[in-house]
């Protein structure tokens, strides 16, 4: 029996380090386990942007409706455990410390040993097996077609988010080629429902839809109207449906919602599955989905986003302009060293005061907080400060914005918990 931080340890050890295109280690793995996928029910859910958000609030909705949900997301934000909940609830500390106890023979045995995240996955499905839920909704991890999730039977509904340029590299270079990525999830006649909003995705799904005798489904944008926003969270009309209220916010947020009472409406055509409006409204007002235009404060404002690509970026700027126009930021800044800094920075330059940069924790991946300040100083006149850690760029950050500026940290879901901690940290709370 290993300690918690053993368990984690092994968990991330070199052993299980890269990232190997193929479902055969996990159908390995998942096969000396007893097949625990096959004996549970899913809502898979690929994209680029707003995967989580949309599986948090289907995972609501099935909650208050009854039905004991699991929930598999990644990466984490605060604390590993949230990559695996029931009913809201992360794993205990001692499931998981079980859980890997049991399933780590298995890993060391095979000859092509599994990557960390086949790891991580085959946790889950002997967790939610353990814990007997009705349904899962399961995150893909990248990508979809080869994506460790993937070796699920056909699902009650596959969900496809928006579609953006991320993980090029592994994925390809244009929208086609990602969505073909993503439209790997969609299986022998099976439903799916898709954000849309991008002609050159939608053919995509269309037609991997036509081949598998899938059944697509469309959110009806025409009837989402907007209601009311504020730093709290939106009330908006859906299909239908008035006065729907959500506590995220961000714009892209409704569309999010519509997405996920699409892939509702499919479920409650099915016999086994039904949520009453009244479920649905309590599971969307109650949802609750870190690291995305989180508001930590007001006096001064201070939000977390957790916005990392160009799709994602541009929704967030969008929404600060709607939420707080006029407004000028200090943007509390971390990237990745693959990033396009150029072209995503084009999009923050408009709305920032200033700018201290923040080398998130991902060793060998994070770019150096110093070669971020380097960079943005050739783009910009505006202040660029370079800060030795996480909690001391916090620092700077408020004591610039003092009580009635704002403060917006952004660019990469590898810093947001950190962020968060050091934020409320300094804020007292």
């Amino acid at each position: 029996m290993r300690t918690y931080e053993e368990t984690l340890a092994f968990i991330h050890s070199v052993s299980w380090k890269g990232s190997k295109p193929g479902l055969e280690r996990t159908q390995e793995l998942l096969a000396r386990m007893g097949n625990p996928e096959k004996k549970l029910k899913f809502v898979h859910i690929a994209g680029t942007n707003g995967k989580g958000s949309t599986a948090a609030m289907i995972a609501s909705m099935l909650q208050h409706g009854g039905y004991r949900v699991g929930l598999y997301t990644s990466p984490f934000i605060y604390t590993f455990n949230e990559r695996f909940q029931v009913n809201g609830e992360n794993i205990s500390d001692e499931e998981l410390i079980e859980i890997t106890d049991q399933i780590a023979p298995h890993a060391e045995a095979m000859k092509d040993s599994p990557t960390e995240f086949e790891l991580v996955t085959a946790i889950g499905m002997v967790y939610f097996l353990r814990q007997k839920c009705d349904i899962v909704v399961l995150e893909v991890g990248m990508g979809g077609e080869l994506d460790s999730t993937n070796v699920i039977p056909v699902p009650e509904v596959a969900v496809i988010t928006a579609i953006g340029l991320d993980h090029t590299k592994e994925l390809g270079d244009t929208i086609a080629k990602i969505a073909s990525a993503k439209a790997g999830i969609i299986k022998e006649g099976g439903d799916v429902v898709i954000y849309g909003q991008d002609p050159e995705a939608e053919a995509v799904f269309e037609k991997v839809c036509e081949e598998k005798h899938a059944h697509l489904h469309r959110p009806n944008y025409d009837t989402l109207n907007p209601v009311m926003h504020n730093l709290s969270g939106q009330i908006f009309d859906y299909n239908g449906c008035l006065n729907l209220k959500i506590p995220l916010l961000g714009n892209y947020q409704m569309y999010n919602a519509a997405v996920a009472l699409t892939a509702m409406r499919v479920l409650n055509r099915k016999e086994k599955w039904f949520v009453c409006d009244e479920d649905i409204r309590k599971g969307l007002a109650e949802v609750r989905w870190g690291g995305r235009l989180d508001l930590l404060s007001e006096h001064p404002i201070v939000i977390v986003d957790g916005s990392h690509n160009p799709h994602g970026i541009r929704a967030t700027v969008d929404s600060l302009k709607e939420y707080l126009p006029g407004e000028k930021f200090i943007f509390l800044m971390g990237v990745m060293a693959d990033k396009d800094v150029a072209g995503e920075m084009g999009m923050i330059l408009p709305l920032a005061a200033e700018f201290v940069t923040l080398t998130p924790y991902n060793p060998g991946r994070a770019m150096p907080a110093e070669e971020l300040a380097r960079r943005l100083k050739e783009l910009t006149d505006v202040p660029v400060t370079a800060a030795a850690s996480i909690e001391k760029g916090c620092e700077i950050a408020l004591a610039h914005a003092g009580r009635h500026g704002a403060v917006c940290a952004i660019g990469s879901l590898f810093q947001v918990g950190d962020v968060t901690r050091a934020m409320k940290a300094r804020l007292g709370k």
